[in-house]
């Protein structure tokens, strides 16, 4: 018997054996998480070693492709919808028999629902199906280069007149949105900068039937996070261009639904708005 395994080992040289062919177990890939409560509206950051190739993720209902980090390991930014119902939750990594579960405790923002009034003309104003559908299609790119490299910059600076997440009340109706972004106040014609580096992948106009958001600029920055810039007065970038952190994109202006000059900048992951404040007070 002590022969036959012998033959065995010189006719097949260990480093060419799997642990596989030996019964041994693959190794587990490492899934964690940066923390475990986060309330609406923001983000977690999921982190997977180990691993081979990028493992399904799983949130609330959604999957969320993870993206190769330099380090060999995958990351994706999960975000929390603003609307999400406060409570517990699981995070999963993986499918079948090796999936990973770790429990986040979504938590109230506590946000108070803004009352705002528009005159029957701008109240009539409904976003085309064309708008929609742009929109929606640049805010659900999927690339898979980081683009952006440390702390995002203010688009902008000036008064904040209304913060991100605030549930929103029109003419007195009950509520039926909340504000997906920060709103800038500052005079028409102030230069809008490009917050970080990035690709543009949609200018719409006013004029080409964006009745509500106005003239606007999407920028791809990588990884499933978009930045979007709306109600500007001139835009300065076209489809299709690179810009970096500082280059000027546009101007602030009141096109679109807008009550006066103000530079409305939202920040999407997966096509889901969390808090643009989140990119400027941290590095990701």
């Amino acid at each position: 018997m002590h022969f036959a395994i012998c033959c065995l080992l010189l006719l097949c040289p260990l480093s060419g054996i799997s642990p596989e062919a030996f019964g041994a177990a693959r190794p587990q890939p490492v899934f964690s998480i940066d923390r475990d409560t986060l309330r609406q509206g923001e983000f977690l950051v999921a982190t997977v070693s180990g691993s081979a190739s990028g493992p399904g993720l799983r949130f609330n209902g959604k999957r969320y492709p993870m993206f190769r980090q330099g380090d060999g390991g995958y990351r994706a930014l999960v975000p929390v919808e603003n609307l999400t119902e406060p409570g517990r939750y699981e995070i999963v990594a993986g499918d079948g028999d090796r999936a990973q579960r770790i429990p986040v405790m979504v938590v109230s923002n506590n946000l108070p629902v803004q009352k705002i009034w528009l005159d029957e003309k701008t109240n009539s104003l409904k976003a085309t199906e064309e708008e929609k559908k742009q929109v929606r299609q640049a805010l659900r790119t999927l690339s898979g280069e980081q683009r952006w490299n440390g702390a995002f910059d203010y688009p902008s600076k000036g008064r904040k007149s209304s913060p991100f997440g605030v549930k929103r009340s029109y003419n007195g109706a009950p509520v039926s949105s909340y504000h997906k972004g920060i709103d800038i106040a500052v005079p028409q014609g102030t230069p809008v900068l490009a917050p970080a580096d990035g690709k543009v992948v949609l200018t719409g106009y006013e004029a080409n039937r964006f009745h509500v958001h106005g003239n606007t600029v999407i920028i791809d920055h990588g990884q499933g996070l978009q930045t979007i810039y709306l109600h500007l007065h001139a835009i300065d970038v076209e489809t299709g261009d690179t810009v970096k952190k500082g280059e000027a994109i546009g101007t602030v202006g009141s096109t679109g639904i807008s009550t006066g000059p103000h530079l409305h900048w939202g920040t999407y992951l997966y096509g889901t708005s969390v808090d643009p404040e989140l990119f400027v007070r941290k590095e990701y």
